[in-house]
């Protein structure tokens, strides 16, 4: 993301609250608009056992016209690190309901899963009616989806500190996409809608827009000139950069992907987030930060 940034922009937008009363990704959303589809997310946890074991997870849902499925990795970027991947697609998936465990060096590993009356909107992630259960070690890990299903685990170990650390997206669509995000443990949920307005809107040039719960936070003219750049705004409290390149969109279709990510920044950090390995973290501290991969096909 070096290369993404131009300057840095000192007018921060304040954000305090939800003003949506639904979570839906969709609430902020004309009806008239319809949003590019999520085809893959990918989220990394960060799980502190009782023995102060810290343990990366790695959770992958996709979607395709052919193929829709979950993998789960530990550790970063291990080949020797256990992994765990599933073909959900109706047709060929025979085992929605399951098991398994995987070993390494230094831990056991069980998975367990149960995606029958998995519901879903318009993306590869369920929304209700299913669980994804992590246990390392004995202890339970992680808990996607019925946190109830711990009382089917024989253990006597509570569920372990989680921390959502990152959220990748990749879409794909018009130049419109509408998602959420909680930007720390104890935050509410927002709604974030990305738009890029041009000439069929009766604009004189492209426009982008970054609207968080119906509130626009920015909105860049000229965007053919300004493909990138970055903002600060404030959310919950916390200091977020807003960082967007559309510089594929117009230079290089053949490409398409955009992006544009939103980061935490721990305290009066003045260093834009840049890249930054999660284990080069202070260990006691917790950002988080939201990756978006739009690809305009229309």
């Amino acid at each position: 993301m070096a290369d993404y940034i131009s300057c840095f922009n000192e007018n921060a937008v304040n954000v305090s609250q939800s003003s949506c009363s639904s979570y839906s990704k969709n609430a902020c959303i004309s009806p008239s608009v319809t949003p590019s589809t999520q085809n893959s997310v990918s989220s990394v946890y960060k799980t502190t056992l009782s023995n102060q074991k810290q343990v990366l997870i790695t959770v992958t849902w996709c979607k395709s016209n052919s193929n829709q499925g979950l993998a789960i990795s530990f550790g970063e970027e291990n080949p020797l690190a256990p992994s765990f991947r599933l073909n959900t697609n109706s047709r060929f998936f025979r085992k929605k309901k399951g098991s398994k465990v995987l070993e390494s060096e230094d831990s056991k590993v069980e998975v367990f899963w149960d995606l029958s009356k998995a519901k879903y909107e318009t993306g590869p992630e369920p929304v209700e009616g299913f669980y994804v259960a992590i246990l390392v070690d004995a202890e339970i890990g992680l808990v996607l989806g019925e946190e109830d299903v711990v009382k089917k685990f024989k253990t006597r170990t509570l569920l372990a500190k989680v921390s959502l650390l990152s959220r990748r997206e990749h879409c794909s669509g018009n130049a419109v996409y509408a998602t959420k995000a909680q930007f720390c443990d104890t935050g509410t949920w927002h709604d974030i809608l990305i738009r890029c307005s041009g000439e069929n809107e009766g604009l004189k040039a492209p426009v982008l827009s970054v609207c968080i719960d119906k509130k626009t936070v920015i909105r860049v003219k000229r965007l053919q000139w300004n493909f990138r750049g970055n903002q600060t705004i404030f959310v919950d409290g916390l200091l977020v950069d807003l960082l967007w390149d559309v510089h594929n969109w117009f230079f290089n279709p053949a490409s398409g992907y955009a992006v544009f990510m939103f980061r935490t920044r721990s305290g009066l950090d003045s260093r834009l987030w840049l890249e930054e390995k999660i284990a080069q973290k202070d260990k006691d501290r917790v950002e988080f930060s939201l990756l978006i991969y739009a690809c305009k096909s229309t």
